[in-house]
């Protein structure tokens, strides 16, 4: 009873109010009790989303980007607590996965200048950054300026600074691939640190 309640109140309230705001919500898309959205008119969100509890959502213009987006494809599921911070491009495919915890953005801290705090150095601009469709990303994964391939799987506590191939397991910080699936016999072989399959 409770939660057809919630539902209820959030479509008949919090759905118009998010999507009034937001640059597009979707049909069916859910933003539960986010701990903060910035950028509202940056961000994009397509059909049958789950943003689960305390997510921080941002597409905030910080450096000399021509743009700044955040799109989030149907189908994906954010869970709680996660942050998403772009000041370019991040751009979630359809279906993805993410655990709780997990950290994804595509700009960085200058820490350069030792003269200065850190907090007062400028915000550094990475590249954009894509999570393929059908991405599994674990606990407390960060993805760094980097990008994750279709059906790829990130292991938790991963550190993700460079991009990842479609249908790859990577683990580790920095991250790396182990195994990857592997068309011919149509199963996952772990692979060398080369990326080559292991015999």
């Amino acid at each position: 009873m409770i939660n057809k309640f919630k539902a209820l109140f959030y479509y008949i309230f919090l759905y118009p109010l998010y999507k009034s705001k937001l640059g597009h919500l979707g049909r069916r898309s859910r933003i539960m009790t986010p701990l903060k959205i910035e950028g509202y008119t940056n961000i994009f969100i397509g059909d049958h989303v789950l943003i689960q509890e305390y997510t921080w959502l941002a597409a905030i213009k910080l450096t000399n980007a021509d743009t700044t987006i955040l799109k989030i494809g149907d189908g994906t599921n954010i869970g709680h607590f996660n942050h998403i911070y772009a000041t370019k491009e991040i751009v979630f495919g359809r279906n993805v996965l993410t655990a709780d915890k997990v950290y994804v953005s595509d700009n960085l801290h200058a820490y350069e200048n030792i003269a200065l705090p850190i907090i007062e150095q400028p915000i550094k601009q990475l590249k954009g950054v894509s999570i393929g469709d059908g991405a599994w990303i674990g606990e407390n994964v960060c993805i760094i300026g980097a990008s994750v391939g279709k059906g790829s799987v990130i292991g938790a506590n991963s550190v993700v600074t460079k991009d990842i191939p479609e249908y790859c397991v990577a683990v580790g910080s920095p991250a790396i691939v182990i195994k990857r699936y592997c068309k011919e016999s149509g199963i996952w072989r772990k692979t060398d640190k080369n990326g080559l399959f292991l015999i």
